[in-house]
């Protein structure tokens, strides 16, 4: 990205953190504007990922919203979902990358040095104004977001032996989500870009059941964590557990094994217990 660019996006991603006000729908925001497509509804619908999944500390919003920016854009560039679903899994791997690079973590509470669900280090945080850092971050990281994502979508998804899943998608799926939905969060597969950490199908359930409710009423799904259906009939299946290698047992270390891991029954009961 050349320097009038790399700065003009920098401008554009601050002025979007203000406008939009969290930071998952502004990178979701971000990546939409960039490759031309917007999707008012789906934005907003992904308020409930900032501050790490229902301010739960996990992978910060913006990498939500950056993977199903690359998402909703592999789907447009290839017919077939399953290619659609490898490629941005792939590209969301990219994103994470890079954002790693520029932060040292992927994780909300590492990166803000909060715990959102506690109203005093929230408030701490508003008041003692570090979430300027929040929008200080989205500026200097947005060109970077955009390149990696250009690179990733254009990764060719080499070695891939059976047609791709993601758990992700497949509860999109159960929960009525269109092929092109079902693509946009394709990159939570696995903890995120297959790394393990937070659950990738909890935050598509969240995001489905947000996007369901402001189709209904107008209005996105609770961002509280104690009033969120979603999150408490996870957390009681999963007796509070949230990590992904932790609930499965084990981390993906390609596409494939995801893919078999699902196919062959891996979070059947957790994937339609979210989708009911």
């Amino acid at each position: 990205m050349d320097i009038i660019k790399s700065k003009k996006t920098k401008i554009r991603a601050g002025r979007a953190f203000l406008k939009k006000g969290t930071c998952s729908r502004t990178f979701f925001y971000v990546l939409n504007r960039e490759f031309g497509h917007l999707k008012d509804d789906e934005e907003r619908a992904i308020d409930p990922l900032a501050g790490g999944i229902l301010q739960q500390g996990y992978q910060c919003g913006m990498l939500w919203g950056a993977s199903m920016g690359v998402g909703a854009e592999s789907y447009r560039r290839n017919t077939d979902l399953g290619k659609a679903i490898a490629i941005a899994i792939i590209a969301t791997q990219h994103i994470m990358e890079s954002f790693e690079n520029r932060t040292k973590s992927i994780d909300c509470s590492d990166v803000t040095h909060t715990d959102f669900s506690n109203n005093w280090s929230f408030a701490k945080y508003m008041l003692s104004g570090k979430f300027t850092s929040c929008f200080v971050l989205a500026g200097k990281w947005g060109p970077e977001a955009i390149d990696s994502a250009i690179k990733g979508l254009s990764t060719k998804p080499n070695g891939i032996n059976t047609e791709p899943v993601s758990c992700a998608s497949e509860v999109v799926k159960k929960m009525g989500g269109t092929e092109e939905q079902m693509a946009m969060v394709s990159g939570f597969a696995g903890g995120l870009g297959l790394r393990g950490d937070g659950c990738g199908a909890l935050a598509a359930a969240i995001w489905m059941d947000s996007l369901i409710s402001i189709k209904k009423t107008g209005k996105p799904a609770s961002y509280k964590p104690e009033s969120n259906e979603v999150l408490q009939k996870f957390y009681k299946e999963t007796e509070y557990e949230i990590e992904c290698k932790e609930i499965c047992g084990r981390e993906f270390k390609t596409i494939d094994e995801h893919t078999e891991f699902i196919n062959n029954g891996g979070c059947n009961k957790l994937i339609s217990i979210l989708a009911k």
